[in-house]
Parts: C-alpha cells; structure tokens; sequence
C-alpha cells in the first residue's frame, strides 16, 4: 500500500465511523493494560508485606526456641539443686553449721529460680503467640496474593479474547485480594 493510499484509506475509515469505533476499542484496552499493570503493582507490594510477615513469624519462633531452652536449662539446675537440698540433711557431716549454712543458700537460691522459671515461661508464651499472630498475617497476606494474581491472569485475558467479562471478574478478584491483604492488618 502506498502511503496515499494509506491516507485514503483512513479517510474512508473516519467518513464510515469504524474508525471512530476502532479508536474506542482501543482506548478501552488501553485503560485495561493500565489496570493490569496496576494490579501487578498490588501482587508486588502483597507479595512483599507476606514475605516480611512470614520472616516474622520465623524469628518469633526461634525467639521462643531460645527462650524455651533457656527454661530448661534452668529447670535442670533448679531439679538438681532441689535434689541436693533434700539429700544434704541425711548425709552425715561434721559440721552441721555448715551444711545450715549451705542449706539456706540453695533454699534461697532455689526461691530465686521459681521467679525465674516463671518469667521464662511468660516470655516464651508470649513469643509463640506473636508467632501465631504473623502467621495469621502471613496466611492472609498469601490469600490477597493469590487472589490478585489471578485477577491479573483474568484481566490479561481480556486482551486476548476482547471479551470483558474476564476483566470485570479479574477486577472483583483484584478487590478480594485487597480485602484479604488489608484484613492482615486488623490482626493484633
């Protein structure tokens, strides 16, 4: 085709109105690339806060591995020295002053440790509830994720099939996946 006969041709298209029709079709898929790429972003941005939110959850845990370890270690110390102190009176000694002395030390020492052991075991609690607390997170981030990824995945089939059913669900989808993201911030 010569380049007059372009133009020709394109006159003729503006004079029937196809091209009018043409130009619509296409600015309509152009609003429906934008929104596609729009809703990318939002996968990105969810994707991204799942990730931080499972990366919390991971270090809660090991926080409370720590401070469960911790807890037994010092059990053991405390089982053992309660086992000292109930032995210490029937072991015959030649100083009885002493082995008072001795006694009430790891007595009090023994005080001291319940305290301990009772701290502890608040602390590790409230670790594994913050574990579950990011993994609820986590999971509705993860659900916002999928949701929007598949928006995008129906949004795209618009181009192809011209048909905007698909983008309209795509974009219903896009809006649950929101939701459900946004939802992970309500958990405290």
């Amino acid at each position: 085709m010569e380049p007059n006969e372009m133009h020709e041709f394109a006159q003729k298209m503006k004079e029937s109105g196809e091209a009018t029709a043409l130009e619509a079709r296409e600015a309509a898929l152009t609003r429906i690339s934008l929104a596609i790429s729009i809703l990318a972003v939002l996968v990105a941005m969810v994707t991204v806060l799942g990730h931080r939110a499972h990366t919390e959850a991971i270090l809660m845990q090991s926080r409370a591995n720590d401070v469960w370890s911790q807890y037994a270690a010092k059990k053991i110390r405390f089982d053992n020295l309660s086992v000292t102190v109930d032995l210490l009176p029937a072991q015959p000694a030649a100083d009885p002053a002493a082995i008072s002395r001795n006694l009430s030390k790891y007595r009090a020492q023994l005080g001291k440790w319940t305290g301990d052991l009772d701290g502890l075991q608040k602390d590790a609690r409230g670790y594994e509830a913050e574990v579950k607390r990011a993994e609820a997170r986590a999971f509705r981030f993860d659900l916002g994720e999928a949701l929007l990824q598949i928006a995008v995945v129906l949004a795209s089939i618009t181009l192809l099939t011209r048909r905007h059913a698909y983008f309209y669900l795509g974009l219903a989808l896009g809006a649950a996946g929101l939701l459900g993201a946004a939802s992970a911030f309500l958990i405290h």
